[in-house]
């Protein structure tokens, strides 16, 4: 499959990185308003290839994008300082409509997968502008917050992160939700799990795990400015299960019609992912303060995406 990715910043380059480690495309095409700076990526990347799987890496403009199975969006402009969050949505959505525009007539049949933060809004805006069924339109949402929630269950427990069976839902931000309730080692409740191997989960064991999924971009921002290695093999995750058809279930985000009484809105939950998109939601089980929380994460992307409406 021809992947395309539009952005060949550290995210979009990040994905096409680990595409060519791991696989999942024949082709990538990486596009950048700065054209120097797609080609020197690109061959870059290629000189990963005979360390990992056969694959085309190029750089190119939009007609290049023609038989794209998947375009990645990794575009989009700062922040400016003194720029209000909704200025910058309002100037990444006219960005967005200027891409969409581009894929579409070039690559009509090419599933969407979106990584430009805040990206829940971005994924809501996208599909707006695309016309695309939700399924189509992919945000890679909370695909990086649920492995770094597995990877700390798997470390407190002494197990693979492989193993562990857990979901980050909601936004892809400040008001995520950690499905406790739903976690899994195995077959087992993690609690259940947990106190068998002589690693109970106290309070205090739940709440550094909570801080360290929650507020690991901030602390990775704060010791090298941004974070792309993490996202950039979820991404490629993403494109692996469509191209594979694999039927993956993965915490992705899409417009959603109705969610714990909110909605339409775009956000997280565990999902079905194979080649047509996503075909299927899976709500996970949740007590009330889970429910609780994934409501008010559901209700400020609502407002968010509203005030762009």
């Amino acid at each position: 499959m021809k992947v395309g990715i539009v952005g060949a910043g550290m995210v979009g380059s990040a994905a096409g990185f680990a595409l060519a480690l791991t696989g999942g495309a024949r082709e990538v095409v990486l596009l950048d308003r700065d054209a120097a700076r797609a080609r020197a990526e690109a061959e870059d990347i290629s000189h990963a290839v005979p360390f990992g799987r056969t694959l085309r890496v190029r750089a190119g403009d939009w007609p290049e994008l023609s038989g794209a199975g998947v375009v990645i969006l990794a575009c989009g402009v700062s922040q400016r300082p003194g720029e209000s969050r909704l200025a910058l949505l309002s100037r990444n959505a006219a960005v967005f409509s200027e891409v969409i525009g581009h894929v579409r007539r070039i690559a009509p049949d090419a599933i969407l997968l979106v990584a430009t933060n805040p990206v829940d809004v971005m994924t809501d805006i996208a599909t707006r502008l695309s016309g695309l069924p939700p399924g189509r339109v992919i945000g890679s949402g909370t695909i990086l917050d649920s492995a770094r929630f597995r990877s700390l269950l798997g470390g407190h427990l002494g197990i693979a992160p492989q193993s562990v069976h857990a979901y980050v839902l909601g936004e892809h931000g400040d008001s995520e939700v950690l499905s406790w309730t739903a976690a899994r080692a195995g077959s087992v409740p993690i609690r259940d799990f947990a106190a068998q191997v002589g690693a109970p989960i106290t309070d205090t064991v739940r709440a550094a795990i909570d801080d360290g999924v929650r507020r690991a971009a901030y602390r990775i921002i704060a010791g090298k400015g941004a974070t792309w290695h993490g996202i950039g093999a979820g991404l490629a995750r993403i494109v692996r299960a469509i191209a594979g058809d694999e039927g993956a279930v993965l915490s992705v985000s899409i417009v959603t019609p109705e969610i714990v009484g909110v909605g339409p809105v775009a956000l997280s939950l565990p999902r079905i992912v194979g080649a047509a998109g996503v075909t299927a939601d899976l709500m996970p089980d949740l007590d009330a303060a889970e429910t609780e929380a994934l409501r008010a994460s559901a209700t400020l992307l609502a407002d968010t995406a509203a005030q762009l409406a």
